[in-house]
């Protein structure tokens, strides 16, 4: 996983609880890295799922929630490091489906070593899109909250829910429908 998931996630941490509290989950963990991470490195997903579990304990959320969280987080500081890569002439499905064939390649240039989801979409009526996710790693319920800021950011009311879900997280259809 790319260290910059890492690099936000502690920034997230810092920012929404305290440095403090981002010092103690690295303490909590023992990971191979010390908690030391660079926004171009390269690092084992299951380090972010310690530091999540850490959090979950230290606060009292639910991982899940602290996950979603996170995606929301996530897709925010994603548009300002990378702004370029959203179109703002497009709206909220129409960026969904621009992920593989787009962003995700946009990504490899960046990160060839990368390893990314798979993000497949139909919309099979109007006004509701399938977002079908899948990945090595167990974070579905990140790509929910990347998925409902994408949302804010586009400024449209939806309603998500998830569909075919793996127990494991490693992936889940969403039904995105937009709001009246």
């Amino acid at each position: 996983m790319k260290g910059i998931v890492f690099t936000e996630f502690l920034s997230m941490v810092d920012e929404v609880f305290s440095p403090l509290v981002t010092e103690e989950i690295i303490l909590a963990c023992d990971l191979k890295t010390g908690g030391a991470y660079t926004s171009v490195g390269t690092y084992d997903y299951k380090e972010l799922v310690a530091l999540v579990v850490a959090l979950s304990k230290r606060t009292e959320t639910p991982v899940s929630q602290l996950v979603k969280a996170f995606g929301e987080y996530l897709f925010f500081a994603l548009v300002k490091n990378f702004p370029e890569h959203i179109d703002t002439n497009q709206d909220i499905f129409s960026f969904l489906e621009s992920i593989e064939d787009y962003i995700h390649i946009e990504v490899k240039k960046l990160y060839p070593d990368a390893q990314l989801p798979t993000i497949a979409c139909e919309q099979p009526q109007n006004g509701t899109l399938l977002f079908d996710y899948k990945s090595r790693c167990p974070f579905a319920d990140l790509a929910e909250g990347l998925i409902t800021a994408c949302a804010e950011h586009f400024k449209v009311a939806v309603s998500i829910t998830r569909e075919k879900v793996c127990e494991t997280g490693t992936s889940a259809t969403f039904m995105i429908q937009k709001m009246a």
